[in-house]
């Protein structure tokens, strides 16, 4: 099994990560990307600034793989996912070089011989990694060990409140959004609404604030689910670009520019003539809206891993060894804990889920964090059962903010000046 190589699914920042922690111990890697270059999920939020600076971006073992080649490492700043993609990704997949295969999509993994049902030799099997490329070639690839790196963005949440799409949402998939939005300029003069309360939906809201400003009769409803917009925690926040981006929606709705609607939980989608109506459970309706971008999370893929025997937490679809730190039911503030191989281990010897996949649905992931998780589970794999357990990260306060207050209290949260309370306009069904 030591004599396979190690597949990672996903040439993100993760997976990258991983391979160059692999590659630095000697292991042979192959990196698997369905997009068609490294870094592709990355790319399509290209538009949007993060949140952590440049030095958080970058991976040890990926810098001490990059210098050689002449990289000079970006030192201060907060660059947008085209820029990291440009000025890290792709770099970092080049000194991998043919490690990285592109346009491979993973369809499953299994154990050779042997379904899940099976326990007779089963650590003794190699890992097999069924995939399919652009031309539809299928093919499998025998592995030692698997790294599932391959995040949640394929998959974000509906605008429907009960986590499955509301009654009409799939039928109107134009008229609604899953993604921060880059150029708004159609939308100018129009109605349109924002479902969500998290960062994403705080970005949105911020770029149709601007387009109200410049032009008169945009009008921009944001609807929250909760009895209030959760701004951020102001000073407490270690991450202060993270801060800021509250403290810009927080101006934009006393500007009156955004014009919140809370406890609005979208039920049913209906379409017509002049546009779309989101209809909230109690009978509410924002009437006549020419788009909605639903920004409401995302959830992991677990159907490339049924063959294998995984272990989640049965709320968040986390890895369960670490959802206890991450449940934001549970957590209103204060430092996520850094999470290795120990705590990210499986029942299936030699599979580990790390990145933002790890989290499942909780909110909130750092690059920090997923660098971390990689170095310990190379470690692991590699034999360096010392490394594997040391902790070499110490992250930010107030990783998670907000999440254990009561579900339709604004109050709860241990962060400073989180809220803006808001109170529901009481719109009747037309």
């Amino acid at each position: 099994m030591s004599l396979l190589p190690v597949v990672i699914i996903g040439a993100g920042p993760q997976g990258l990560a991983a391979a160059a922690h692999l590659t630095e111990r000697g292991r042979d890697v192959i990196v698997l990307e369905r997009g068609r270059a490294a870094g592709a999920a990355v790319s399509e939020w290209g538009h949007v600034r993060l949140f952590s600076a440049w030095p958080e971006l970058i991976d040890a073992a990926a810098r001490r793989l990059l210098t050689p080649t002449g990289w000079t490492a970006p030192t201060a700043g907060y660059p947008t996912g085209a820029e990291w993609v440009d000025r890290y990704l792709l770099p970092l997949a080049a000194a991998l070089g043919e490690r990285v295969r592109t346009g491979i999509e993973v369809t499953g993994v299994s154990r050779v011989g042997r379904d899940r049902v099976v326990d007779a030799g089963r650590d003794e099997q190699a890992f097999t990694v069924h995939t399919r490329d652009a031309d539809g070639r299928e093919a499998r690839i025998l592995a030692g060990s698997v790294i599932d790196a391959s995040g949640t963005w394929s998959h974000p949440n509906p605008a429907g409140a009960d986590g499955l799409p509301a009654i009409g949402e799939t039928s109107v998939a134009g008229a609604i959004s899953y993604r921060i939005p880059d150029d708004v300029s159609a939308f100018a003069g129009r109605q349109v609404a924002v479902v969500g309360a998290g960062h994403s939906a705080a970005h949105a809201v911020l770029r149709l604030a601007e387009l109200a400003r410049k032009t008169p009769g945009t009008v921009v409803t944001w609807a929250l689910r909760r009895g209030a917009a959760l701004l951020g925690s102001g000073d407490a926040d270690g991450l202060p670009e993270r801060a800021a981006l509250g403290g810009r929606a927080r101006r934009a709705i006393e500007e009156g520019l955004v014009e919140v609607v809370t406890g609005f939980r979208v039920a049913e989608v209906r379409a017509h003539a002049d546009g779309v109506d989101l209809v909230s459970e109690d009978g509410r309706q924002l009437a006549g809206l020419g788009h909605v971008f639903a920004l409401t999370g995302f959830r992991p893929d677990t159907s490339l891993l049924s063959g294998l025997r995984v272990a989640l937490d049965p709320t968040l679809e986390a890895v369960a060894g670490i959802a206890s730190e991450i449940d934001p039911n549970i957590h209103s503030c204060g430092t996520v804990a850094a999470t290795g191989a120990r705590e990210l281990v499986q029942p299936e010897r030699g599979l580990f889920i790390v990145g933002a996949k790890s989290y499942g649905r909780a909110p909130t992931f750092l690059a920090l964090t997923g660098y971390e998780q990689v170095r310990s589970v190379a470690a692991h794999l590699a034999g360096d059962h010392e490394a594997a357990a040391r902790n070499e990260l110490a992250l930010p306060e107030t990783g998670v903010c907000g999440g254990a207050a009561a579900f339709d209290e604004g109050g709860g949260s241990c962060c400073a000046a989180p809220v803006l309370q808001i109170g529901s306009r009481p719109t009747p069904v037309e």
